[in-house]
């Protein structure tokens, strides 16, 4: 049977500042919902008074472990293997990441509070009532990588266009107009926005994470719950309390997305067809032909590839082996030059101590995102990986150009 939400009967306390917070009763088990502004005063001292006056047995919020650790532990950043990072090919999602989190800590700045206040208040709350806390969330990684995966090409240029406008963007935002977006015609409206452009982005990053979170918050321990989510969510994570989702399979959700079968395709054939190209012309055409072929090849791909290296200012020895390495890569799809420029930079240009210590603020102006050792590797995966790709589509028309 269906549990239907209620906000009768339960005997629970009045909240006199319930404009933010939804009660829902679950068979008689009282459930708050509060939605906040991640960049919000005012969303940190209501999260404050909700958990004083419930006192919850309970308090579940919008984190996973990773995010969770960077609230409670800022150093935590020292710890981090950037070796492991880059050979688990998870580089370009941590960089994607940080860009965001640049975007949300300066508008934070401009407000004199700190990104995700809210959620910490809620952490040292629920620890003051005695409270068990619960992380919600789905883990950042996932998210990402199932976003990510699944967007299509052009999706994925747009979306990198996106991300590198948030990059150089300068915020200027008032808080009353960040209390805004908790009225829902406005959130409504940006949702929808959001959706239009990126469908697909918009049912891994919003979606199925309100499944996640409502199926946490529903089997949380405890006769009474507080949870404590982005305002963009509550309103699907209210229609999933309304469901009957005790026993809901959350594996789906955590699925890594395998390369479509043409995609897997695509990405063999296009060595194929280098090969193919240098083939048929050192047996149909000249010999010289297919070594102009190869030039080609190996200057398109290795001066691009070094070039994005370059930019990222890596060391002299990285943009060599970005050089070296992206005409071999790019001929096998198990291996990217990127990957190769990220490990060598990690040796040759080690992050110092200082790195890891400013990250945080680092990632606030562009200065300070290229001056970086940390984020220096990963815009170094990033690019040379990029230069590579497009010289791979320069020189195929180059090259095929070269047997008329």
């Amino acid at each position: 049977m269906t549990e239907k939400p209620s906000t009768e009967g339960d005997g629970a306390p009045e909240i006199p500042f319930s404009e933010n917070v939804r009660k829902v009763d679950l068979a008689g088990r009282p459930i708050y919902v509060i939605g906040t502004a991640h960049i919000s005063a005012r969303s940190a001292d209501e999260v404050a008074q909700l958990i004083e006056t419930v006192r919850p047995d309970c308090v579940c919020v919008e984190l996973d472990s990773a995010r969770h650790q960077a609230l409670t532990q800022p150093d935590a950043w020292r710890e981090m293997d950037l070796f492991q990072v880059v050979r688990q090919k998870r580089a370009t999602m941590l960089l994607a990441h940080l860009i965001l989190a640049s975007f949300q800590r300066r508008l934070g700045d401009r407000l004199g509070i700190k990104p995700g206040a809210e959620m910490l208040r809620a952490i040292e709350k629920a620890e003051e009532v005695g409270a068990q806390l619960v992380l919600a969330d789905r883990d950042i990684q996932i998210t990402l990588r199932r976003t990510w995966g699944s967007l299509g090409w052009w999706d994925k240029m747009r979306l990198v266009y996106h991300l590198m406008l948030t990059l150089v963007a300068n915020p200027a935002i008032s808080e009353e107009e960040i209390e805004n977006l908790k009225n829902q015609d406005v959130l409504s409206q940006v949702m929808e926005s959001f959706a239009h452009a990126f469908p697909r982005a918009k049912r891994t990053l919003i979606d199925e994470r309100d499944q996640y979170m409502a199926h946490k918050i529903r089997t949380a321990p405890g006769k009474t719950v507080v949870a404590v989510v982005g305002a963009g969510h509550l309103k699907g994570i209210l229609e999933r309390l309304a469901e009957d989702s005790r026993d809901e399979d959350l594996a789906p959700l955590m699925v890594i997305p395998r390369k479509r079968w043409f995609t897997r395709v695509f990405q063999w054939s296009v060595p194929a067809l280098v090969l193919g190209l240098i083939g048929y012309g050192f047996f149909q055409a000249d010999a010289e032909v297919s070594w102009d072929m190869i030039k080609i090849w190996f200057l398109a791909n290795g001066l691009l590839s070094a070039l994005g290296a370059a930019l990222a200012l890596a060391h002299p020895f990285t943009i060599l082996a970005a050089l070296l390495a992206a005409p071999l890569t790019s001929l096998n799809p198990m291996v990217a030059a990127g990957w190769v420029a990220g490990l060598v930079e990690a040796i040759t240009h080690k992050p110092r101590v200082r790195d890891f210590e400013t990250l945080a603020t680092d990632i606030t102006s562009l200065r300070g995102f290229w001056g970086n050792g940390v984020i220096r590797i990963l815009l170094v995966v990033a690019l040379a990986n990029l230069g590579s790709t497009l010289g791979t589509f320069i020189s195929i028309p180059l090259m095929t150009a070269l047997l008329e």
